[in-house]
């Protein structure tokens, strides 16, 4: 391995030049989808278990991520942020903005709804049950924190302004994964946080396949997906962070001149091509640290550099610690978690 590094105009200090011409864009295609989806990272803040009887209300403050709602049974309605009142119906998926508190109520007697008071919330690990616990419930839905991002910068739901809204079927079992994804989280087993963090994405991931069969797409709303072009080259840079993309060629993907890639890419999401590139990179050298024994040269490469001291600048700055010491570190950790 060749340690000076030689690169293309526009492809980063230290990273590999380009021997690959990309085909030119087209419609979205499934191939692009599916390496999203497949790069798709989901990180679980917090489960939460609703179980509100009849006559009652549960109101819930800002948390900055947005959050899947799923109506396992019962019939309420709900409100997010300052929206009108939605109604809630078994196999109702919602997924809701960052930073965006929420009501729930459920109808009764007459006369004003009760509030199901911080007393009756119980904390265990990560996951929160809120109920009252001398009456059944009416409505029982699990509410999952979570984020999922492509690298460290790029995240699907966070610019989200208004709810994503789906209807299920029993057979589609997304009440089962996310009752399995709660279950994970309290018994505390070796593994649990990739498990759970798993059968979230399976929920994201039939979310995306209902939103393509549905004549309501909520795809269109996410500016990475809503531009055809820009989401083909993006894809792309996903599937192959190491691959030796430039500016040139990423604009020859999206089937656009490369003033005017750059242009529409930078506003979409607010960097340009290069950096995102690097984040992705970074983000794939992080994971082949801490699941692979690979030499850190052979991270290197793989991650797009030929020179080890560009990519150790690079994850250094990503990091803020050199790639070994970041492996060990991410090692010790798991031993102490016993996972």
């Amino acid at each position: 391995m060749q340690n000076t590094a030689k690169s293309r105009a526009g492809s980063g200090q230290g990273e590999r030049p380009d021997s690959r011409i990309a085909v030119s864009a087209s419609k979205l295609a499934t191939a692009d989808l599916n390496n999203l989806m497949r790069a798709l990272e989901i990180d679980v803040v917090a489960l939460t278990e609703l179980l509100i009887p009849s006559g009652h209300r549960v109101e819930m403050g800002t948390i900055d991520a947005p959050a899947v709602h799923y109506t396992i049974s019962g019939r309420g309605r709900i409100s997010i942020g300052d929206g009108p009142w939605m109604s809630l119906e078994p196999h109702l998926l919602i997924i809701k903005p960052p930073s965006t508190p929420f009501v729930i109520e459920v109808d009764g007697t007459s006369g004003p709804k009760r509030l199901i008071s911080r007393d009756c919330w119980k904390q265990h690990d990560s996951v929160l049950r809120i109920a009252t616990p001398t009456e059944q419930p009416e409505i029982i839905q699990i509410c999952g924190f979570f984020n999922a991002s492509f690298g460290q910068s790029v995240g699907l739901f966070r610019e989200l302004r208004e709810p994503v809204v789906e209807k299920f079927e029993p057979t589609d079992k997304i009440d089962l994964k996310l009752r399995e994804a709660v279950e994970e989280l309290c018994v505390q087993e070796i593994g649990m946080g990739a498990m759970t963090a798993s059968l979230l994405k399976q929920v994201i991931i039939a979310l995306v396949r209902r939103s393509m069969k549905s004549s309501r797409s909520w795809t269109d709303r996410f500016s990475i997906l809503a531009d055809r072009q820009i989401t083909r080259a993006f894809a792309d840079m996903v599937a192959r962070p190491g691959a030796a993309h430039t500016v040139q060629s990423l604009a020859h993907s999206a089937g656009l001149s490369r003033s005017a890639f750059m242009a529409k890419f930078s506003e979409i999401f607010g960097r340009s091509p290069m950096a995102i590139l690097r984040d992705l990179r970074m983000r794939q050298a992080a994971l082949d640290l801490t699941t692979t024994s690979a030499p850190v040269d052979v991270v290197a490469y793989n991650a797009g550099y030929e020179s080890r001291s560009s990519f150790v600048r690079a994850f250094r700055k990503a990091y803020n610690v050199d790639p070994s010491e970041y492996r060990l570190r991410v090692k010790n950790a798991g031993r102490d978690k016993g996972t």
